[in-house]
């Protein structure tokens, strides 16, 4: 028969000692360690001065490296969006039987023609009105001699009208200003031909990334866990289709304005007709505040032109906007682009603010992926809460 006290010999087991939380507050080790950094740094000032140089000519050399390679950035992002722009016209030649490479040569030859027709008809136009205007500035400030205002501006004022027009016909006609403004044209060339060389830059990644757009989602896609590759394909399609028709539909509405605006110069007479027509195309391409900048700008050339004319154009510019606001642009662009309007307004701000034009071009698109992906993974997860 066992019994519960111990057998001769054996140990009395200990009472169980109640534990001891263990003390939060730090250690001298813990507390030592800063000091004995700070005591190490003070000790060799030589080369803590020589790790903070280095730390600070490093963090130099990396910003300055990134500043460098935001013309890259910049490059890289505009030349997406030309193959994301161009993509959903590839495909529909698939759809009719091209393969995709015969595809992309024939939108981008189309492409090509088209900016070539657009060079063609900027360059001449600007030489002749550049020779027009120093062929005629002798007879132009003879005439404005002759002129009601300049026998107002002489009465009010005086002699000074003289000296003033004689020190403009002497300026503009001095060979030495000349040489001047042309060393400014100069100038103006070389910013030109850069742009060129960017443009042609930009052209000659679109067509990388047009030709590897499909390899390219697919490696990418490679990277996500292989659970949730399928949501991740489907949200990609979806946002590359609506970035495409959302970019195509800003071309289309764009093209339109232009060709409103060439009818309407040819119709009442202003000058500069298909200037202003390819002006028209670039400007509006910028969202929301281009066709508003474009009205700014047009209306204020007419005025030299004729101020009835350019009263006309005004009025019928802005009933073009509104045309343009209420049926044009939700016929174009249907549903590929679908965010509130007070969120076009502050993206198309944001990105104007941070990157300028190309900011303000991209910040619709990328606030309607961004909220795509929100309604696609956060609202079902919120919703599947109880």
């Amino acid at each position: 028969m066992s019994t519960d006290t111990p057998a001769e010999g054996e140990p009395t087991p200990a009472a169980a000692e109640p534990s001891v939380p263990e003390s939060t507050e730090p250690s001298a080790e813990r507390v030592s360690r800063p000091l004995a950094t700070v005591g190490a740094l003070v000790r060799s000032p030589l080369r803590t001065g020589f790790l903070l140089t280095l730390g600070g000519l490093l963090a130099f050399a990396l910003g300055t490296a990134a500043t460098g390679l935001s013309t890259v950035f910049v490059y890289l992002v505009f030349a997406l969006f030309i193959a994301l722009g161009l993509d959903p016209l590839v495909r529909r030649l698939e759809r009719l039987g091209l393969t995709r490479g015969r595809g992309i040569l024939v939108v981008c030859g189309a492409f090509l023609l088209l900016a070539a027709g657009i060079i063609l008809l900027i360059v001449p136009t600007v030489i002749a009105q550049i020779a027009d205007f120093f062929a005629k500035l002798p007879q132009t400030i003879a005439d404005f001699q002759t002129s009601d205002l300049y026998a107002w501006a002489e009465e009010t004022f005086g002699g000074q009208v003289d000296d003033i027009v004689a020190q403009v016909q002497g300026f503009l006609l001095d060979p030495n200003n000349i040489a001047a403004i042309g060393g400014g044209v100069l100038q103006v060339g070389t910013t030109i031909a850069a742009g060129a060389s960017g443009l042609l830059i930009v052209v000659v990644l679109s067509l990388y990334l047009l030709a590897s757009l499909t390899p390219t989602k697919a490696s990418l896609l490679r990277l996500a866990p292989a659970h949730n590759r399928p949501t991740i394909s489907e949200m990609t399609d979806k946002i590359t289709a609506s970035v495409g028709s959302y970019l195509g539909g800003m071309v289309v509405l764009a093209f339109l304005n232009a060709v409103f605006t060439l009818i309407m110069h040819l119709v009442l007479g202003l000058p500069f007709p298909q200037l202003l027509a390819v002006g028209a195309f670039c400007i509006t391409l910028i969202p929301m505040i281009g066709s508003v900048v474009f009205w700014v700008i047009a209306s204020s050339l007419a005025l030299f032109a004729s101020p009835v004319s350019a009263l006309v154009f005004a009025i019928a510019y802005l009933v073009y906007m509104q045309v343009e606001a209420y049926l044009l642009t939700p016929r174009v662009m249907g549903r590929a682009i679908s965010i509130p309007p007070i969120l076009v307004m502050v993206s198309t701000l944001i990105g104007g603010t941070l990157l300028g034009l190309l900011g303000a071009l991209i910040a619709i698109p990328v606030t309607a992926s961004i909220l795509l992906i929100i309604r696609q993974t956060v609202i079902p997860r919120q919703d599947a809460k109880v």
